[in-house]
């Protein structure tokens, strides 16, 4: 289950976090989120001979913790995506799936002629397409 998804600016600054807990865990997600940002800049700083490659935006796994699991993926713009599961056995062309159709909603959002390049996502369209995407999670039709 997704608990979680942000998408930090190419500075580091947070320009939409979404959780889907009913819990109060938000805190403990920002600091999740925040903490995955020097996994992904040792990623893309130090790139290992048999990883992947520098013009490859799935980052995969970045770390596990006790109860999460948190998924990377970079654009071409340095614009970072975080997943956040709490799924132990999540494969990897499901969550490359989930970050290729959460990049195009990205896209269609910040396309929009209102939106402010660098600014918070504030779009409601764009919150729901988000949820449509993480309900549809793992399952092998995309919706």
């Amino acid at each position: 289950m997704i608990v979680c998804v942000a998408v930090v600016g190419h500075q580091n600054n947070p320009l939409y976090l979404q959780s889907f807990t009913e819990a109060d865990d938000a805190l403990k997600l920002h600091h999740i989120v925040h903490c995955s940002l020097d996994v992904i800049d040792e990623r893309v700083n130090n790139p290992k001979k048999t990883g992947p490659t520098l013009n490859e935006t799935f980052l995969g796994l970045l770390y596990p913790s006790e109860n999460y699991k948190v998924y990377g993926y970079l654009t071409n713009t340095k614009v970072k995506f975080i997943l956040v599961t709490t799924d132990l056995d999540v494969r990897d062309v499901d969550v490359r799936s989930f970050f290729s159709r959460f990049h195009a909603a990205y896209v269609d959002a910040v396309s929009n002629p209102f939106h402010v390049p660098g600014k918070k996502i504030n779009s409601v369209t764009f919150a729901g397409r988000v949820s449509g995407i993480v309900k549809s999670f793992g399952s092998s039709t995309p919706a």
